[in-house]
């Protein structure tokens, strides 16, 4: 196992910059996930770790060695890709075991890190396998096997449940993170999907348009956003923001579009700020001392109703717990818990409140 560590790091293809100096540190152990939309560049940074794609500036270490002049091979790192990338001629034992033959190891350390690997994934009935007689899911897990095998010092994963249904990525998740808490090996795992990365990261790096936006334990982004784009990628449904005024005259209140007036917690020093009011959708409560909403559509999931309303004239998404027999075009009157508001500068986006 091994610590990563990121220096800088940029990357341009010609004279269009993709990656803008980023620094990220991964302690030796750690399951680190970077997330962020489409073209933020997570999956390219992940390939120069790996060796895939060469850096233009900065400077990458996996343990005491920089590795930016070092082949895939030389890294000692192991990858997972989306499409499992596994060889439609071989048995799962014998993709398992490629790696290790292209090495020359010896046959007896072959079988006993594929029978390793086959137990810890429960993979044992189908060693004797193709791919084509496998699940989405087996496949991923035989893709993982194969990184096991190497015994690397970082493993890779670049989007690997993508391909999967919704309850089948549920799954592989929980099997992810177990197996990490087995084997403690330092893993870097990228994911457009942000519950992914809240459920399975002890650390996430949020990424945008080529540079880190901010880097926390997952109850850290979703508690103290520090800018409203963290603030609206993380969390799902994602955080209502509304634009408007703080005004502090003894207590402080937020001026809304239309006049609406919801509670804050300000300093005066804010007095007369142009900002945007952010709360999530389970923290608002329904309370006769409200502000009246009018409901457009209602989803019921089970667990949770979701309402969808217009606040102030602008469209907000309340999350409540309880049944509600809630009929569109019905007015109901939400309050936010004004400890639990985020203010974000309308110029900049960045936090306001702490």
């Amino acid at each position: 196992m091994a610590s990563v560590a990121i220096r800088d790091v940029r990357k341009s293809y010609g004279a269009t910059a993709v990656i803008h100096g980023v620094d990220i540190t991964i302690n030796d152990g750690e399951f680190v996930v970077l997330v962020g939309p489409s073209g933020c560049g997570k999956s390219t940074l992940l390939r120069m770790i790996a060796g895939l794609e060469n850096i233009t500036g900065g400077e990458i270490s996996i343990g005491d060695r920089v590795v930016n002049n070092l082949p895939p091979k030389e890294r000692d790192i192991a990858m997972v890709f989306q499409n499992y990338a596994l060889y439609p001629h071989m048995t799962v034992a014998a993709n398992m075991a490629f790696s290790m033959k292209l090495r020359g190891a010896p046959k007896d350390e072959i079988d006993m890190r594929v029978k390793r690997a086959a137990e810890i994934l429960d993979l044992d009935p189908y060693l004797e396998r193709f791919p084509r007689q496998l699940s989405g899911g087996q496949r991923q897990r035989v893709a993982m096997g194969r990184a096991i095998v190497r015994d690397p010092q970082v493993f890779l994963f670049d989007e690997p449940l993508s391909n999967l249904d919704a309850k089948l990525r549920v799954q592989m998740r929980t099997e992810i993170k177990e197996l990490h808490q087995r084997l403690k090996t330092t893993t870097v795992y990228v994911t457009h999907d942000q519950i992914e990365a809240m459920t399975m990261a002890d650390k996430i790096v949020v990424m945008h348009d080529g540079i880190v936006e901010q880097i926390g334990t997952p109850l850290e982004l979703y508690d103290f956003p520090a800018n409203q784009f963290v603030a609206g990628f993380i969390g799902s449904p994602s955080m209502n923001f509304l634009r408007g005024t703080v005004r502090v005259n003894g207590s402080a209140i937020f001026e809304g579009p239309n006049g609406i007036k919801l509670p804050i917690s300000a300093p005066a020093s804010a007095n007369g700020r142009a900002a945007v009011y952010g709360i999530r959708p389970e923290h608002f409560t329904l309370a006769d001392d409200g502000t009246e909403a009018e409901i457009v559509v209602i989803e019921q999931t089970g667990s949770e109703t979701k309402v969808f309303a217009k606040l102030g004239g602008e469209e907000v998404v309340a999350v409540f717990r309880e049944r509600h027999q809630f009929e569109p075009g019905e007015k109901i009157k939400l309050k936010p818990d004004p400890k639990l508001v985020h203010l974000f500068d309308d110029a900049t986006g960045q936090r306001l409140n702490t």
